[in-house]
């Protein structure tokens, strides 16, 4: 606070209401602001062709569950009568009006990015999309007949009447409203007709090369079937064929103290979430307005959540490209992750614990001693027990055939899976099936609250005595998003931080009081509270002229009072940094609020993930790594952990890496005005920086 007075200075920083919604973003508006900054990747012409492609489907899918997670509970807390705002003050009817706004000039700018710059410049070299008035005779002729051999066949044109009633449309699936005229074979007259296009169809089709206009030319889907709609009713005139698609809530809403088998309820339920209450309809922006209203009753929809797309409204089923397009020259260079010296190969993984904490940081380096550890555990016969949480594994993973080949050993297994991780249920509950036919016990952490932590926890018997090793985590055991996501691990047998987490997996598996843990900081209970402990002694140090500054990291801040206690730091002379990727509700360098907070975010060839949280401390700097974001769900709903990274030369370096690395970003990252709006850093008179590229350029000397 700007003052010379001291006294007067506390005086108004006690009587800011720091609560008034004009402190705070819009929750909703501020996760849908960031899908902005991913498409600004895919309209850069510095990052690579199919990178920049690969960006664009990644803010479609992300819009995707913004309607399904967020829309969807909006609508629902409305319809209900819960509308109570949020910290901002904005009504929820009004956040909704401008959600639509802003979701509407985003899909704007997503086609435009689409049909004026990614497919001329895709055409360019040499990757082309052609439409069927765009097809020469040849071209025409293949398409018939691969319409005609492959497709046809496959699809079940339903023409609605009395006796063929609207079909169940499954959640974001192409689909097609064909209006006929004529009757067929049974005096019936046409009307209209509703054809699904299966899953099991591709929706990118490459072009035989020899009637290609390009090395790499493709047609979608829906162009063929619009462009052949004919063949699916001979007979009978086809005046038009609308290509519609609709998304769905995808909240799973289970009774959860009434629940006795959460594994078999929530299998039932993901049984009906493809075809749950709609939220969205995507239109050919063609389509008539008889068959958009037709639509609108058939889905319970209003004027209000139609959304009009400017090409395929399965644009992101266009990122297949990439995988299917071998130009390395249009990607990003390849890379391999960095091995650590330490686990050289043959190396023991324990004793390279035994000699010290060990830190690995992904993606730049590589996740295999992570795995090697589970690996080495279940194949030595000194390890009694493995104890482990699965949010997220990809169910190909030899991590699980680890923990399988460990419980047939005779090894006693415990894996913590949280089932209700959003969109990888079902495997989830597989993976369940499987550890448990193998003799794993098999938990689901606590009704209510969902295990977000990352642990992993190996008893082993060393000369006789007990000794444990543990790897906390921010970021799941899953081993393709080790190469995609940038997460810290710490890898340990500290006797107090392994106490804790045994105390954390008791507390998972069974009953009992609220746990004291001395080293680990947890969520529903001490990480809250903890946080807070902190910046209030940031504060104090502040007042008594220590050094006091916060340098935080995470994926979304929109706890309020964690941001309230931010604001009270800023006015008490605490400098605060915060790196902040998504959604953040916190209005940075408001005069005489948050002059000393800055805010910022960076997005980059990897998804940012890792959470660290860094406290000067008055000279006596603390960081922790977490799998909390400060989010009212991460501190108050679920089972998070939080852990110190006490080596001072880990710290350090983590500090480097994670913090004043991304600080230095003036290539990728974006800064937060308190207008809440965000512009691109600028390297100014400083040299380019990229933080990511450094990093990657430091693990490959």
């Amino acid at each position: 606070m700007a003052t010379t007075d001291g006294t007067t200075a506390a005086i108004e920083t006690a009587n800011a209401d720091f609560r008034r919604p004009d402190l705070y973003l819009n929750r909703e508006l501020s996760a849908l602001e960031f899908n902005w900054r991913v498409l600004a990747q895919a309209r850069d012409p510095k990052v690579p062709l199919l990178e920049r492609l690969r960006f664009l489907c990644i803010s479609v899918r992300n819009l995707d569950e913004f309607f399904e997670v967020r829309v969807a509970s909006l609508k629902h807390w409305i319809d209900y009568g819960d509308g109570r705002p949020g910290p901002d003050g904005m009504p929820l009817t009004e956040v909704l009006a401008r959600v639509r706004e802003n979701a509407i000039s985003l899909m704007h700018a997503q086609y435009e990015t689409w049909n004026r710059e990614l497919r001329p410049a895709m055409t360019g070299a040499g990757i082309s999309f052609s439409d069927a008035n765009q097809w020469s005779p040849a071209q025409t002729e293949w398409a018939r007949e691969h319409f005609r051999r492959d497709i046809l066949p496959v699809l079940s044109p339903l023409g609605l009447d009395s006796a063929h009633p609207f079909p169940r449309i499954l959640n974001k699936s192409l689909n097609f409203a064909v209006v006929l005229h004529g009757r067929d074979a049974f005096g019936r007259e046409g009307n209209t007709a509703v054809v699904r296009a299966p899953r099991s169809l591709p929706r990118v089709i490459r072009m035989p090369s020899a009637i290609a206009d390009s090395p790499h030319h493709f047609v979608f889907l829906s162009s063929l079937l619009e462009r052949f709609a004919d063949a699916m009713f001979p007979g009978i005139e086809v005046r038009g064929a609308y290509q519609f698609r609709v998304t769905r809530d995808s909240e799973l809403e289970l009774e959860e103290d009434e629940t006795e088998n959460l594994a078999r309820v929530l299998s039932e339920e993901l049984r009906e979430r493809g075809y749950a209450e709609a939220v969205r309809l995507e239109l050919g922006e063609e389509c008539p307005p008889e068959i958009r209203q037709m639509l609108l009753v058939n889905f319970g929809l209003s004027e209000a959540d139609v959304y009009l797309c400017d090409g395929p409204v399965n644009l992101h089923r266009v990122s297949a490209v990439y995988d299917i397009v071998d130009r390395p020259d249009l990607k990003y260079p390849p890379f391999v992750p960095a091995m650590p010296a330490a686990f050289a190969q043959g190396t023991h993984v324990f004793d390279v614990i035994g000699q010290g904490d060990v830190v690995l940081h992904h993606p730049f380096e590589s996740f295999t001693p992570v795995l090697e550890l589970v690996r080495q555990a279940s194949i030595d016969p000194e390890v009694l027990a493995i104890r482990q949480t699965l949010y997220r594994v990809g169910e190909d993973s030899p991590l699980i055939g680890y923990l399988i080949d460990a419980a047939r050993s005779g090894k006693e297994v415990t894996i913590v899976i949280e089932l209700r991780a959003r969109f990888d249920e079902e495997a989830n509950i597989r993976l369940a099936d499987r550890l448990q036919e193998a003799g794993a016990q098999v938990v689901y952490g606590i009704v209510g609250y969902k295990t977000h932590a990352k642990m992993l926890l190996i008893v082993r018997r060393e000369q006789g005595v007990l000794q444990r090793y543990a790897h906390l985590s921010t970021g799941n055991y899953h081993q393709t998003t080790s190469r995609l996501y940038t997460d810290i691990g710490l890898m340990t047998r500290h006797a107090g931080i392994c106490e804790d987490v045994g105390r954390i997996f008791r507390q998972l598996c069974s009953l009992g009081p609220i746990i004291e843990l001395e080293y680990l900081l947890e969520s529903p209970f001490s990480l809250h509270r903890g946080l807070l402990a902190m910046i209030e002694r940031e504060i104090a140090h502040a007042k008594s002229g220590k050094p006091a500054r916060i340098v935080a990291r995470m994926n979304a801040l929109n706890d309020p009072s964690m941001v309230e206690i931010l604001y009270r730091a800023s006015c008490a002379g605490v400098d605060i940094d915060l790196i902040v990727r998504g959604s953040c509700m916190l209005r940075p360098g408001l005069p005489g609020i948050s002059e000393r907070i800055r805010v910022r975010s960076v997005l980059g060839r990897f998804l940012e993930h890792s959470r660290v949280y860094w406290f000067a401390n008055g000279g006596d700097a603390e960081l922790y790594c977490s799998s909390a974001d400060w989010m009212e769900r991460n501190l108050s709903r679920r089972v998070e952990a939080c852990f110190p990274i006490r080596d001072p030369r880990l710290a350090a370096r983590i500090f480097s890496e994670a913090l004043q690395n991304y600080l230095d970003d003036n290539e990728q990252a974006w800064l937060l005005g308190a207008d809440g709006q965000y512009h691109r850093a600028a390297a100014g008179d400083a040299a380019p920086h990229s933080a990511q590229r450094w990093l990657l350029e430091r693990f490959s000397t």
